[in-house]
């Protein structure tokens, strides 16, 4: 009897990855190893499926996906490895201090030249070599900051801005197709202010806080404070987190915080971050709302 395949969807579906991780996966470290029908369409076998599923659990647990895939794949050929205790990681030559550093500015570098590839080159080598939240720490969410902080001092254009974010956004996103499916009690809704655009920050607080083993229910950019109110109502999770990057004004960021407080229910606690939170953090105090700041411990949104 002919082995049972399933096209890529299927395969997405029964092992929680999806068919764009799991062809970059394939493109980037050959694994898993498709079959091809008469017509070039790809189809997996259970044991590619089962691969899927392992690499979503090692990449989950902070393996990076290089070694994952490796690993995985010795698994399943019956290689005498446990799977209790992760191969160790080569050091990186010069120290992860350096590297890192390295990195940021050989993002920086590229963005001044408007080279696009040679951002995604780089930092998908950041995310073969570092776990998820270790890459974000240290160089995704520096390197984002430093973009912004170089556009509003005029040294980068709003295009070269554009051209990192836009990796780096993609870069997360694919970091929280693969971060752990938490079905716990315990639920957080992520969501930015009704006119922000930024999400950078809000992808990174999700993928904190699935890591930590948190439910996360990500809406990212614009979220009306009318959906979001009907949503929480429904729903009822135990924190609401917004981003508020730039800044409205007093006026309306008052104005925003005073709806969004009466639409949601009063015993769901709500938190702001962002640079806007920050400089209104009195606003944010008189109408009940918590500011979180860049250093918290994030024990403390569940206290």
């Amino acid at each position: 009897m002919a082995e049972r395949t399933y096209r890529i969807h299927i395969a997405a579906e029964l092992s929680g990855v999806s068919p764009e991780l799991i062809r970059a996966w394939e493109r980037r470290y050959g694994v898993p190893r498709p079959l091809r029908t008469p017509a070039g369409y790809r189809v997996y076998t259970e044991q590619d499926v089962a691969l899927l599923r392992r690499l979503k659990q090692l990449t989950g647990e902070g393996m990076s996906i290089r070694e994952a895939a490796a690993w995985a794949s010795r698994e399943l050929e019956g290689a005498p490895a446990s799977p209790l205790v992760p191969p160790p990681v080569p050091p990186l030559e010069g120290g992860i201090a350096s590297r890192t550093e390295a990195w940021r500015e050989a993002v920086l570098a590229a963005a001044e030249r408007y080279d696009q590839p040679r951002v995604s080159q780089v930092l998908d080598e950041v995310l073969a070599a570092l776990p998820p939240i270790k890459a974000f720490d240290e160089v995704l969410a520096p390197v984002q900051r430093a973009v912004g902080d170089r556009w509003h001092a005029g040294t980068l254009t709003v295009a070269q801005e554009h051209l990192v974010s836009q990796v780096v956004r993609a870069r997360l996103v694919s970091l929280l197709h693969v971060a752990p499916e938490n079905a716990g009690r315990r639920h957080a809704v992520l969501g930015c202010f009704p006119d922000e655009e930024h999400e950078v920050g809000l992808l990174g607080t999700a993928l904190r806080l699935r890591h930590a083993g948190i439910r996360v229910s990500v809406l990212g950019q614009r979220v009306p404070a009318r959906d979001l109110g009907l949503m929480v109502g429904q729903l009822r999770p135990h924190l609401v987190g917004l981003s508020a990057v730039m800044n409205p004004g007093e006026a309306v960021f008052e104005q925003t915080l005073s709806e969004l407080r009466a639409l949601l229910p009063s015993e769901v606690p709500l938190w702001v971050g962002g640079p806007a939170a920050l400089l209104h953090e009195e606003v944010c105090t008189r109408r009940g709302v918590r500011v979180f700041r860049p250093g918290d411990d994030w024990a403390t949104l569940w206290a």
